[in-house]
């Protein structure tokens, strides 16, 4: 093994630990991928993330269509959308895919957030979309996803959660708390009234002036 695929595995446990202890996540529910290679370090089934070490990481080869892995551990029940995110978009570098509640709430009503906020512009649109539902693990779910990401880096899965996915693991993890505080948001706008919605051209000077945007790892200060 590498040094670059160590560090990429520790920082892959890093990251689930952080996302369980923040509230981003719970229990063994989200998963985490990153691109390596001709491969993908994808977190394991059913692996509590105090359990988990770098070693427990396992390793999919991402042309393989028959799911086969490298480890001791099964992968992830959710191994399909990662890869087929990561063949059919290679900018990205990384997926991350939570239960968060507020963005997991939203998906239950299979309803897209609109743009409320500049922020949405971060995510490369004006909305949010909800991907049909599918059973977890499934192909389906997996082409679904891919639709409902097109052109943008993340989604809700309707009755699910959420999927986001950028060039590298700190930038994916920074979408993952930006989209959780959306929906957040969002949830809390819709009780008091009616959210004004940004107009089309304010999101796209936004994406303007996101392009080169500092994003920081999501265990700092985020926002501005």
């Amino acid at each position: 093994m590498t040094e670059g695929e160590r560090a990429l595995r520790e920082a892959i446990v890093t990251q689930c630990r952080w996302m369980n202890a923040s509230g981003l996540n719970q229990g063994t529910s989200g998963n985490i991928s990153a691109r390596h290679e001709d491969a993908m370090l994808i977190t394991p089934s059913a692996v509590p993330y105090e359990d988990l070490d770098p070693g427990m990481i396992v390793r999919m080869p991402l042309s393989a269509e028959d799911g086969r892995f490298e480890g001791s551990l099964r992968p992830s029940t959710e191994w399909r959308f990662h890869r087929d995110i990561l063949r059919a978009r290679p900018e990205f570098g990384a997926v991350v895919h939570t239960h968060s509640p507020h963005a997991t709430a939203l998906s239950m009503l299979r309803r897209e957030i609109p743009a409320c906020h500049y922020m949405i512009a971060a995510f490369g649109g004006s909305t949010i979309r909800c991907a049909d539902y599918a059973t977890f693990g499934t192909a389906e779910l997996s082409r679904n996803a891919l639709v409902a990401l097109e052109d943008r880096k993340g989604c809700l899965l309707a009755n699910h959660g959420m999927i986001v996915a950028d060039e590298d693991l700190a930038r994916a993890m920074w979408l993952a708390v930006e989209l959780e505080t959306l929906a957040r948001q969002y949830v809390i706008a819709v009780q008091i009234g009616t959210p004004f919605v940004l107009d089309d051209a304010e999101i796209e000077r936004m994406q303007r002036a996101f392009a080169g945007y500092g994003l920081r790892p999501a265990t700092q200060a985020s926002e501005e």
